[in-house]
């Protein structure tokens, strides 16, 4: 690859994209900056996503009880509380 740095950088203007293959067999794909940026922003945002959805579910469920967030902090404080009383 360093021996022909300047073809791949040409390629990757040319077509976004190039495929490393060993012996006819695809093995990577160089992609350039600007497509990776935009790749981890869509992954970033379909893991937001599907743990809003997670969330979402868990909320509909009518089993679920919520507590204000000053109640869960009191548990947890006496909880801790009582560990080091120990």
């Amino acid at each position: 690859m360093r021996n022909n740095y300047a073809d791949i950088v040409r390629s990757l203007k040319e077509h976004d994209r190039v495929i490393i293959t060993n012996n006819g067999v695809g093995e990577s794909v160089l992609i350039n900056i600007e497509d990776y940026a935009e790749y981890e922003d869509f992954l970033h945002r379909r893991f937001v996503y599907d743990e809003l959805q997670k969330s979402k579910a868990i909320l509909d469920d009518p089993n679920v009880k919520l507590a204000p967030h000053s109640e869960v902090m009191d548990r947890l404080r006496k909880k801790r509380e009582a560990r080091n009383h120990v």
